[in-house]
C-alpha cells in the first residue's frame, strides 16, 4: 500500500509529509521511502494557533476554526505530496493532526486533542484517511505516547547491544528494545519560548545553536530547573506544552535578576541535554538513533554527546529514515496498520491494558473497501 503519512509536532512550525512503499511479508514490514514535502504553516494559523494553546483561554469558536483551518493545511500538503512523491498514486493518508492538548493528572492520561479535521483532507484528496490515533491507546488505559514506539522497537529489533530512538522535537521522547518509552521532557519547548520572549518575536528558535554557544550555563538555574517533579516519575509518562510553555519558563527565572538571552538558552539547551541523558542512562543504552527538529541544532548535540561518553549517536538518516521525516514515516506504518485491522499501540511503552487499532477512518469519495486482514502482525520494520 502507498500510504502519505503526515505530522506535525509541539513545535507546530510546519506539516511534514512523507510518502512510502509499505509492503507486508510474513512477521517483517518493509517500509521503501519515496521522499517528504514540508508545508509552513502561514503566520496567521500559527499566530491563531498559538493564541489558543495552553495556558491561555480560548473558546469553542476558536477550537472549530482552528479544526477546519489545520485541517485544510493539511489537505494541500497531502495533495502536494501525492502529486509530487507518489505521482497521484497514494492510496492512504494518514494524518496524526495537531495536538492541542494532552490531559494528564497525577501520572494519568484522561484525554488528548488533535486539531485537523480529516474530511478536509479526504475531500481534497480523494483518499480514505486515518486520523485520531491517541485516543484509543487512552480508552485502554495508555498515555497515548509514544505511539511510534511500536515502529521504533520493530525498527530496531536486531542491532547490537542496547540502541534507543530519541526524537527530540518539542517535548523530547525515548524508545527502548524492551518496550520502554517516555517522553524524557522539553526538547526544544522551552528554547524555543525563550528565543522568541527575548528577541521580541524577532526569532521563533535558537538558528544553530548560535545563542547557545555564545553563552554560558547559569548552574543554579539549571538546578531549579532539573527540580521539577516531572523527571523523577516512572515510565510510562508522557508531558506537553500543557507544563513546559513560556509561564513555565517566566517562573523559573523568576528571582535571578537580568540574566543575557545567551545565558538563558544556554542554560535551557544543557537543560534538554541533561534530561535526555539521564533518560538514556536509565535504560542502559549503548547506541541513540536520533530524529526531530533538535538535532538541527549543533550545540544541542555536542552537548548531549559530551553527556554522554561511550554511547554512540548517529541520526535516523544514516538506517535510512531521514531525521525530518522519521515521525511522518511512522505515522504511514501505524495508518497502514489501522487500515489492515492491526494493532498500532505498544502496551509496554503506553501502559495501555491491551494491543488495540488505533484511529478512525473517513471514507474517500468512492467509500471505503478495506484490504483483508493478515492472519499475523508483523514484528519487524526493514527499511529499503
Amino acid at each position: 500500500m502507498r500510504v502519505i503519512g503526515l505530522m506535525s509536532g509541539t513545535s507546530y512550525d510546519a506539516i511534514d509529509a512523507a510518502a512510502a512503499d509499505l509492503t507486508l511479508d510474513g512477521d517483517g514490514l518493509t517500509l521503501r521511502p519515496l521522499g517528504l514535502v514540508s508545508e509552513r504553516y502561514d503566520d496567521g494559523l500559527r499566530a491563531a494557533l498559538e493564541r489558543a494553546l495552553p495556558p491561555a483561554a480560548t473558546g469553542l469558536a476558536e477550537v472549530c476554526a482552528l479544526d477546519t483551518r489545520i485541517g485544510r493545511a493539511f489537505a494541500a500538503a497531502a495533495v502536494r505530496a501525492n502529486r509530487e512523491l507518489c505521482d497521484g498514486a497514494a492510496e492512504l493518508v494518514a494524518s496524526h493532526g495537531q495536538t492541542v492538548y494532552h490531559w494528564v493528572r497525577d501520572g494519568q492520561v484522561h484525554g488528548t486533542l488533535q486539531l485537523g479535521q480529516p474530511a478536509w483532507i479526504a475531500e481534497a484528496t480523494g483518499l480514505p484517511v486515518a486520523a485520531d490515533f491517541r485516543p484509543r491507546d487512552i480508552a485502554a488505559g495508555g498515555q497515548g505516547a509514544p505511539l511510534v514506539s511500536l515502529v521504533d522497537r520493530w525498527w530496531l529489533r536486531g542491532r547490537p547491544g542496547t540502541p534507543v530512538a530519541l526524537n527530540i522535537g518539542g517535548i523530547a521522547n525515548l524508545t527502548a528494545p524492551d518496550g520502554t518509552a517516555f517522553d524524557t521532557g522539553p526538547g526544544c519547548a522551552l528554547l524555543d519560548a525563550a528565543a522568541r520572549g527575548l528577541s521580541g518575536g524577532r526569532l521563533d528558535h535558537d538558528v544553530d545553536g548560535a545563542l547557545a554557544g555564545r553563552g554560558t550555563v547559569h548552574e543554579a538555574l539549571l538546578r531549579r530547573l532539573l527540580d521539577d517533579p516531572y523527571y523523577a516519575l516512572p515510565a510510562p509518562k508522557t508531558t506537553g506544552k500543557e507544563l513546559f510553555h513560556p509561564g513555565y519558563l517566566r517562573d523559573a527565572l523568576a528571582g535571578f535578576g537580568t540574566l543575557t538571552a545567551e545565558d538563558v538558552i544556554a542554560t535551557l539547551t544543557r537543560l534538554t541535554a541533561r534530561t535526555i541523558a539521564d533518560a538514556v542512562r536509565s535504560v542502559r543504552a549503548t547506541e541513540v538513533i536520533a530524529s526531530g527538529g533538535g538535532t538541527r541544532n549543533p550545540v544541542l548535540m555536542a552537548w548531549l554527546a559530551a553527556e554522554l561518553p561511550g554511547v554512540t549517536l548517529r541520526g535516523s538518516g544514516e538506517l535510512g529514515l531521514p531525521s525530518a521525516a522519521k515521525e511522518a514515516y511512522a505515522f504511514a506504518v501505524l495508518g497502514f496498520l489501522t487500515a489492515h485491522g492491526l494493532p498500532g499501540n505498544d502496551p509496554a511503552a503506553t501502559g495501555a491494558r491491551h494491543p488495540r487499532v488505533l484511529g478512525s477512518l473517513t471514507p474517500g469519495p468512492e467509500g471505503l473497501r478495506l484490504p483483508p486482514r493478515p492472519d499475523r502482525a508483523p514484528v519487524r520494520l526493514v527499511v529499503r
